[in-house]
């Protein structure tokens, strides 16, 4: 098989609960680790012991189990208190972000599988520290899209760091899709495949299951159902409830030939190994969809409230039988006619049993084994060979900086043989002239570079139609703007420029979202992962994490729209010559230079003072002024 990942699985739920999401991820964390890759999962708990062995383990390193082997991490202990909302995770404590923190910055991932990863939640942590390549999977999310409104802004910034979304049903998908735009793949869940079971030969009763999970509601439905059931032919039920429900007052509740099981008492997979039917009578938006996936699996007949995501599962009623959300007559009806007509029970057994191999996990791990590769060979292969690193670590060292404008720009007023004599002054051995939708600029330095002994890198920073601005370096020409983002990167290939994305995280200048920068990720050839002028580190930050996710070279530079600002941050690395050695050259670069934001201050003062404020005339006389001493000293 291929190179195996490290794959870290992060559920919100403390592990410890019966919860379709915990299934869902133990059993694909399973089946991956079946298929030879390196498994963990990060889950809060309520045991304090596992906490303190997994916090043993994480500071020895040991993130990772034997081969073939799940190691489960409890990230922190969540206290037994109910959430504000059922079904809902509650907010992780301190703790639980500090442990994880600590995991995700130490141990060397390829992804971040996050489940649910609304805030706040461990999930959503998790994402906020990733600096692996992630992957969302969202579930049956209508409570948590809803609440999440609030906060829809920090929701989306941290949602913006997946690099693939994937919803467990198509439902979901379409809710998603509303809700927080973006392209979301369907990879439904699997289920355990269970050998037949005899229950429902002659003369046996009817075994009739109900798992209450979530949904309280759903539970007097189907109590009341069972009520109306005629007492022959024969049948039983089976109520599988979790631990700390309140077992007395149901059992109370319910007719002699109701059982009441706990999750002390026995498990939901042993319930469902012996059930002919299994209702699900959510009056909601589906909480446990993956419920009905399971009873697939074990080969009993579904009988559940028409809601979409119940729907989807049963394929429109082919493989299990439907009713209207509340409806207790209609359930108690279809709940009879399996009861009373043996044929229909042997039908929709034969098409259930017929589709139960479709579900197994092992094919679940293995479609999401194809997104992984998917995503991952959108990474970056390392560009030099030997022979071009040995050549260039025989050229000295220089100071670059690679982002800066001339009056060219509408928004600067430094003149070409100004910014060529600071640049010289600043002891620069090379610059990219990057002004906006021009490179007139940048020709006239570089037709001027050889008398300040400079090297000039003729670029433009271009402003695309919808999607942020766009950094061509070594460019022949100039780019008209209003291109699309695609349409731009392929005339700065045209020209054999090398694409630059600068600031590319700063909401506070006109960017490529997180979307379109994967779209054209493989054609991205650097990325600007600090520029002094953004006032907010965390959008710096952002930056880095992507350039190491994709494994893009970095770059850096001063983004100077004054020639004070000139080489105040830039890039050091060894001599090069066209675009190939450039790009060697970066990939082992150093950045020198962190301006504080003082410094961010002082520059955009200067700026605005030298391009808005100064009336034009005295604009033209400083501007005059500049020319007169950059020439003036240009041959000494």
């Amino acid at each position: 098989m291929s190179e195996p990942f490290a794959i870290a699985q992060v559920t919100p739920h403390p592990w410890e609960d019966e919860h379709e999401v915990n299934a869902f991820v133990r059993s694909l964390a399973e089946g991956l680790a079946a298929r030879g890759h390196r498994m963990v999962v990060l889950a809060p708990s309520r045991s304090p012991e596992l906490v303190r062995e997994s916090r043993r383990l994480i500071r020895a390193g040991e993130f990772f189990g034997a081969e073939g082997e799940v190691r489960v991490l409890g990230v922190g202990e969540l206290l037994p208190l109910a959430p504000a909302r059922r079904g809902t995770a509650p907010a992780p404590p301190l703790d639980v972000a500090r442990t994880l923190g600590d995991v995700l910055s130490r141990a060397p991932f390829d992804f971040v599988h996050v489940h649910e990863p609304f805030a706040p939640s461990t999930a959503s942590v998790a994402l906020r520290h990733s600096r692996a390549l992630n992957v969302g999977t969202f579930h049956a999310p209508a409570e948590r899209v809803i609440s999440t409104q609030v906060a829809r802004r920090f929701v989306e910034r941290f949602f913006g760091r997946l690099d693939a979304r994937t919803a467990s049903f198509d439902a979901t998908r379409a809710l998603m899709e509303r809700a927080f735009p973006a392209t979301y793949r369907v990879l439904s869940p699997g289920a355990d495949i269970v050998a037949p079971h005899e229950a429902s030969a002659p003369g046996a009763p009817l075994h009739i299951a109900f798992l209450d999970h979530e949904d309280r509601q759903a539970l007097r439905l189907f109590l009341r159902a069972l009520r109306r059931l005629p007492a022959e032919p024969a049948w039983r039920a089976t109520v599988f409830t979790p631990v700390g429900a309140r077992t007395s007052a149901l059992r109370s509740r319910v007719r002699d030939h109701v059982e009441v099981v706990t999750a002390e008492e026995g498990s939901e997979a042993a319930v469902l190994a012996s059930a002919d039917v299994v209702v699900a009578a959510s009056v909601g938006q589906a909480p446990a969809p993956g419920l009905l996936v399971r009873a697939l699996g074990a080969g009993a007949v579904p009988v559940a409230a028409r809601l979409p995501a119940y729907e989807e599962v049963l394929r429109g009623g082919d493989l299990g039988l439907l009713f209207e959300p509340g409806d207790a007559e209609t359930l108690a009806a279809q709940l009879t006619r399996l009861l009373t007509d043996p044929p229909l029970r042997t039908r929709l057994g034969s098409a259930v049993a017929g589709v139960a191999p479709e579900l197994a996990w092992s094919g679940v791990a293995e479609r999401f084994e194809a997104l992984y590769r998917e995503v991952a060979a959108r990474r970056h292969a390392p560009r030099a060979d030997g022979a071009l690193r040995a050549r260039l670590a025989t050229r000295p060292l220089i100071d670059v900086d690679l982002h800066m404008h001339t009056d060219h720009s509408s928004d600067c007023a430094t003149p070409v043989d100004v910014l060529l004599a600071t640049a010289r002054e600043e002891g620069l051995g090379a610059i990219a002239v990057t002004d906006h939708n021009e490179v007139s600029g940048a020709l006239d330095a570089r037709a001027k570079a050889e008398e300040y002994g400079l090297k000039v890198i003729v670029g433009e920073e271009v402003m695309t139609g919808h999607q942020g601005e766009v950094i061509g370096l070594f460019l022949q020409e100039k780019i008209p703007r209003g291109m699309t983002l695609g349409e731009t990167i392929a005339e700065i290939k045209r020209q054999g420029g090398l694409v630059y994305v600068p600031h590319p995280f700063d909401r506070m200048h006109s960017v490529p979202d997180y979307e379109h920068l994967l779209a054209v990720v493989e054609d991205v050839d650097a990325i600007e992962v600090f520029n002094p002028r953004i006032a907010i580190p965390a959008y710096n930050e952002e930056a880095v994490r992507f350039a190491g996710k994709y494994r893009i070279v970095g770059g850096a530079g001063s983004d100077a729209h004054v020639a004070q600002g000139l080489g105040s941050l830039r890039i050091r690395m060894r001599d090069f010559d066209g675009p190939e050695e450039f790009l060697a050259s970066l990939a082992d670069a150093d950045i020198v230079g962190r301006p504080s934001s003082l410094y961010y201050a002082q520059v955009q003062a200067l700026k605005f003072l030298q391009t808005r404020a100064t009336p034009p005339s005295a604009r033209r006389a400083a501007r005059e002024r500049k020319i007169r001493r950059a020439t003036s000293g240009r041959n000494r």
